[in-house]
């Protein structure tokens, strides 16, 4: 008796802990994903960027993360609240799943070929560097958006509402379903965009690389005396793909270290406790997987911060005299963004080419913060 009720305590211990997770938890990652998405659109829609194929394949990426988070986080929130109707109307699960499916699959893979864009563009052979194109970036797009709804375009079989025995009522009706959902989500959302992108990531690095040694060489062998210029540009060099590889390593480690997790416990679910009898371990199990989802929608919500905070400051200590303008008498705070952007885009004309796409990113990012917030949220960017 002892240990029936030690076990139905523990029960509804994890219950009530997962209740109280799915209250709260999911508030602070929508704003958090939902303030950063949108940052990142405000950003990626500047006039400057319109015309870079990278951009738009990371505004494009930005947009599906916020379908991801509404369509997830919402729903997670209200099961928190026992208000959820995905539980028990039929249609409603149905849409709910293929759409948080598909916008989190069609996110990961935009970011991907936005890498594999970086490569192309970074490339020394001409040949590839014109496979670069705005056309060929919405191309991918719409691609990715097709391909992506065919893939989990089954899941209007699959699940149901109302189920009983399961992590959640609404999931995969069978055993087969619920592996097809969890195979899919391990490999075509995580393992092999995240490959893909430590390998196009690596390779833009090293295209980088090639391409300033060969603007370096000549200067050694034309302005040997001037050994100073060449001393000055190389840490410049290291210096730009410490902070690409940075940039990469850093989203690549967040989307494995969030999204594993999920696929590692649903995989165990189908595989080993199917069936079992064990309502102890069906109730870890059940605890478990509940607190996983919810990381997973971190990962949609963390590019903007990925790439302002580990994207390194190329030019951004240049501008800062220019806050200057924000205190002087008869200036508008319009008057000043506008001086802002304008001397942050002239800053980045200065770049290589290699990283005028991240410098005007980052530039179009910083006017969108001090459009909303002001000058002081620029400024403790900068510090």
């Amino acid at each position: 008796m002892s240990s029936n009720s030690s076990d139905a305590v523990l029960i509804a211990t994890l219950a009530a802990i997962s209740t109280q997770i799915n209250r709260y938890m999911p508030i602070i990652i929508f704003l958090f994903g939902t303030i950063g998405n949108l940052l990142n659109c405000l950003a990626l829609s500047q006039r400057t960027l319109r015309s870079n194929p990278c951009a738009l394949l990371f505004l494009a990426s930005s947009i599906a993360s916020l379908i991801t988070l509404i369509s997830g986080i919402s729903v997670r929130f209200l099961t928190g609240w026992s208000a959820d109707l995905t539980e028990t109307i039929d249609w409603i699960c149905k849409i709910r799943f293929f759409v948080l499916s598909a916008s989190r699959t069609i996110a990961f893979w935009l970011i991907t070929l936005a890498m594999v864009d970086r490569w192309l563009s970074s490339s020394i052979d001409v040949h590839r560097r014109q496979m670069s194109t705005l056309k060929n970036a919405q191309r991918s797009v719409i691609f990715i958006i097709i391909l992506s709804s065919l893939a989990y375009a089954h899941y209007f079989y699959c699940f149901e509402a109302n189920l009983k025995n399961t992590p959640l009522k609404c999931y995969g009706k069978t055993v087969m379903c619920r592996l097809a959902h969890d195979l899919e989500f391990a490999l075509v959302t995580v393992l092999i965009p995240s490959s893909l992108m430590i390998i196009f990531g690596v390779l833009t690095v090293f295209n980088v690389h090639r391409s300033a040694m060969r603007r370096v060489r000549p200067i050694v062998t034309i302005q040997v005396m001037q050994r100073g210029v060449v001393k000055e540009r190389l840490p410049r060099v290291k210096k730009i793909e410490h902070q690409l590889l940075v940039m990469l390593s850093v989203q690549t480690t967040f989307v494995i270290l969030f999204s594993l997790p999920q696929v590692s416990i649903s995989l165990h679910r189908v595989i080993i406790l199917e069936g079992t009898n064990s309502p102890v371990a069906n109730a870890i199990s059940n605890f478990l997987l509940n607190l996983f989802i919810l990381f997973t929608y971190i990962t949609n919500g963390m590019p903007f911060y990925v790439y302002t905070l580990s994207g390194g400051t190329v030019f951004l200590y240049s501008d800062v005299g220019n806050t200057s303008c924000y205190s002087t008498f008869g200036t508008t705070r319009t008057m000043c963004n506008g001086d802002f952007l304008n001397c942050t885009r002239n800053e980045c004309a200065t770049q290589r080419s290699s990283s005028s796409f991240k410098c005007l990113m980052y530039a179009s990012t910083l006017y969108s913060i001090t459009s909303i917030f002001g000058i002081p949220s620029f400024m403790k960017l900068v510090r």
